[in-house]
C-alpha cells in the first residue's frame, strides 16, 4: 500500500496538481452560450431557459424544449393545458443536458422524446457548465464544491421534480443514465419527492458498485486517487484541464493499457460513431467535485449504497450513527412503473449489481437487455432509437398520459 500512495503523490506532484490546486478549483468560467443556444435551437426545435435555486444555494439550469414541427408548436403552445406529460432528463457523471442532444434529431433522445409530444426538460446538476454558480458562493471558494451525489439527489433533483410539477401541475416521467439513475433511486425512496412522479426509465443503471470491472476506474480506487485529490486540497474535477487529463494518461502505464480510453472506464461500446468523438468532446466532459468521486468510490469498496461516510465521529454528528444511513431501495413504491436498461459490455453498470439491485426493489421493473452496449451506448448509440427509445416512449405511452391530446 505505501507504495502505491508514493506512486499517486508522484503523480500528483509531476503535473504540478499540488502546487496550483489549493484555491478550491480553476479560474471562472468564460461567459458561453446556453444550452439552448448552443445545440437545440440550431437544431430548430424551441427551447426556453430557466434557472432554479436549491435549498442549498445552488443555481441550476433547467432547458425545457418542443417539438421542431411547426404545427406542433401552435398545438402544444396554445395553451398549457394542452402539451404533453413533462419528462425529465438525467445526466450522468461528467456530463450535462447536452448529453441527450449530441447527435442528430433522429438519433437524440431528448429531440426524439419532443418530437413524440412530450414537454422535454433537460436536468444540469450543481457545477457543470450550463448552471449557475451559487447565489453567494465563488466556484474557487472549496465550500461551492462541499457535494456529493447525495446533495445531487436530495437538494438538484427533488428541486427540479418540484419547479417542473408546480409549472406542469403534473406529475412528471424521469429519465436517467448512469449517475442520473443513482440520484433517481436515493430521491424515489424520499416520499415528499416520489409522489410526484409518474414512472422513471433507467439507463445503465446504478445502486451498488461493487462488482465494475473498468480497468482505469479499479486501478484508480486501488490507488486511492480520490482521497489523495481530496488531501491535496483540489475540490474540483475538471478533465477539460491539462494537469487532470494527464493524470487519466499517466495511470496508463504497460500494466494498464488505455489505448482506448473510453472503453477503459466504460467497457466496450458498440455503436457509437467514433468519427464524432472531436464533436463531443467540444461539450464533454464538464466538471463534477473530487467528494463525489469519493462518494462513488466508497460504493466500490465498501459495497454500499449510503449517505457519505464522513468516518465515525463526524457520522455522529451528522447522521447520529457511527454508519451513515443506507438508502433503502425497499422504500421506493412498489406502485412507480420502472423500466430499466442494462448492457452485457457495460463496465460500470455490472449485471451482478443490477441483479442486486432488483433484489431489493418491491416492484418487478420492465427490463431491457442490451448484449453488446457498453455504458455510452445508451445515450449515443445509432440504433439506439429502435433499441431503446422506441420501448421507453411505449412505456410511458402505457401510462395514459397522451388521452388529452
Amino acid at each position: 500500500m505505501g507504495s502505491v500512495w508514493l506512486m499517486t503523490i508522484a503523480i500528483l506532484l509531476s503535473f504540478g496538481i499540488i502546487a496550483h490546486s489549493f484555491d478550491g478549483g480553476s479560474a471562472p468560467p468564460k461567459q458561453q452560450p446556453t444550452l439552448c443556444d448552443e445545440l437545440i435551437l440550431p437544431a430548430g426545435y424551441p427551447c426556453s431557459e430557466f434557472v432554479i435555486e436549491t435549498k442549498d444555494g445552488f443555481l441550476l439550469g433547467l432547458q425545457r424544449v418542443s417539438s421542431s414541427s411547426s404545427s406542433a408548436r401552435i398545438r402544444y403552445s396554445a395553451q398549457q393545458q394542452q402539451r404533453g406529460p413533462p419528462v425529465l432528463l438525467l445526466h450522468g457523471l461528467f456530463m450535462a443536458g447536452d448529453a441527450w442532444f449530441l447527435n442528430t434529431p433522429e438519433q437524440s433522445l431528448g429531440f426524439i422524446l419532443a418530437d413524440q409530444g412530450f414537454d422535454v426538460w433537460v436536468g444540469n446538476v450543481r457545477g457543470t457548465r450550463w448552471s449557475h454558480g451559487h447565489k453567494s458562493l465563488s466556484e474557487k471558494n472549496k465550500h461551492f464544491w462541499d457535494w456529493s451525489w447525495q446533495e445531487l439527489a436530495l437538494y438538484d433533483l427533488a428541486e427540479m421534480i418540484n419547479y417542473i410539477n408546480s409549472v406542469t401541475n403534473s406529475k412528471l416521467f424521469v429519465v436517467g443514465h448512469s449517475q442520473g439513475t443513482i440520484i433517481s433511486f436515493a430521491a424515489f425512496t424520499q416520499p415528499d419527492i416520489v409522489k410526484k412522479v409518474e414512472a422513471a426509465a433507467l439507463l445503465s443503471p446504478i445502486s451498488y458498485l461493487d462488482h465494475i470491472s473498468a480497468p482505469l476506474v479499479l486501478r484508480m480506487e486501488k490507488m486511492h486517487i480520490d482521497q489523495m485529490i481530496s488531501t491535496m486540497g483540489v475540490h474540483q474535477l475538471n478533465f477539460k484541464s491539462d494537469w487532470e487529463t494527464n493524470l487519466l494518461i499517466s495511470l496508463c502505464d504497460t500494466r494498464l493499457s488505455c489505448s482506448d480510453m473510453l472503453s477503459s472506464i466504460t467497457g466496450k461500446n458498440c455503436c457509437f460513431n467514433e468519427s464524432r468523438v472531436a464533436y463531443y468532446l467540444e461539450q464533454e466532459p464538464h466538471p463534477s467535485s473530487s467528494k463525489n468521486l469519493n462518494h462513488l468510490f466508497q460504493m466500490i469498496r465498501k459495497g454500499t449504497f449510503s449517505k457519505y461516510d464522513y468516518g465515525k465521529l463526524k457520522n455522529l454528528i451528522e447522521y447520529g450513527n457511527f454508519k451513515p444511513p443506507k438508502f433503502d431501495l425497499s422504500r421506493i413504491p412498489r406502485s412507480l412503473p420502472l423500466l430499466m436498461a442494462y448492457g452485457g459490455n457495460d463496465a460500470l453498470a455490472d449485471v451482478t449489481d443490477f441483479q442486486h439491485t432488483l433484489k431489493e426493489l418491491p416492484s418487478t421493473p420492465e427490463v431491457v437487455y442490451l448484449e453488446n452496449y457498453g455504458h455510452i451506448d445508451f445515450i449515443l448509440s445509432l440504433q439506439a432509437k429502435q433499441d431503446l427509445y422506441d420501448p421507453i416512449i411505449s412505456f410511458f405511452k402505457s401510462m395514459g398520459k397522451f388521452s388529452s391530446i
